[in-house]
């Protein structure tokens, strides 16, 4: 059965290598060296400062997690072997209950991203010409818009 549960210390090395392998899958637009230059910042500031949450399987291993700062998604991966099994969603319905309307920067090269997050519910908000460290990869801003009633 797959759940939901808080990032252990424990889990560090096993969300290192699932970060890498969905990165290696989705990101087609950074190199091996931009990969590779992204792991100190993944290991030692997103995994440990990030709200970190697991999709676990019936054996508590990972198979996606994501990471909340307050109301925004700062980090959502799958393992390549588990996509579209429903687990992004999963995770963003969790979050969703837990935050209330999530914000989101998807980069502009990767269209299946910003496709799911649209299928979400997430409607664009806005763009920068660069990602947050002034590397040219242009970012999509999103966010769940509070819906009005009559």
């Amino acid at each position: 059965m797959i759940h939901i549960r808080p990032a252990a210390p424990t889990d560090s090395a096993a969300l290192l290598a699932l970060w890498l392998r969905s990165v290696r899958a989705t990101h087609t637009f950074l190199s091996e060296a931009d990969i590779e230059a992204l792991i100190p910042a993944v290991r030692d500031a997103a995994l440990v400062m990030l709200e970190v949450w697991v999709l676990a399987d019936e054996n508590d291993q990972p198979l996606g997690f994501m990471g909340l700062d307050g109301t925004k998604l700062e980090a959502l991966f799958i393992d390549p072997a588990h996509a579209g099994h429903g687990g992004g969603s999963a995770l963003i319905a969790h979050a969703v209950t837990r935050k209330g309307p999530l914000s989101v920067d998807v980069n502009e090269q990767n269209p299946d991203a910003l496709g799911f997050y649209k299928a979400k519910g997430f409607e664009v908000t806005g763009r920068s010409e660069t990602d947050s460290d002034g590397r040219p990869f242009p970012l999509i801003h999103l966010a769940m818009l509070p819906t009005t009633s009559n």
